[in-house]
């Protein structure tokens, strides 16, 4: 079993994959990593973010109004 998105202490899920060396190279770079399975595992993390956030922006908060957000920021600057 191995466990998501970093929550917890991941289980590691030892298997045998073949890659394009051109395409890890190049993930590698835009990623800043610099072994495989580092670029791997950066790689997967991009795309579950990338989708969180596309699910984060497809709810809808209708309570989040400009004058609610008004009074949250009020808020946090008076208690720093």
């Amino acid at each position: 079993m191995v466990q998501s998105c970093g929550m917890g202490r991941a289980a590691i899920k030892r298997t045998n994959i073949n890659l394009e060396a051109d395409l890890v190279d190049a993930a590698a770079l835009v990623l800043g990593t610099t072994r495989t399975t580092d670029t791997v595992h950066a790689a997967l993390r991009a795309v579950v973010n990338r989708d969180a956030r596309a699910r984060l922006a497809q709810r809808d908060f209708p309570d989040l109004t400009p004058g609610a957000l008004g009074a949250l920021r009020a808020s946090r600057s008076v208690t720093r």
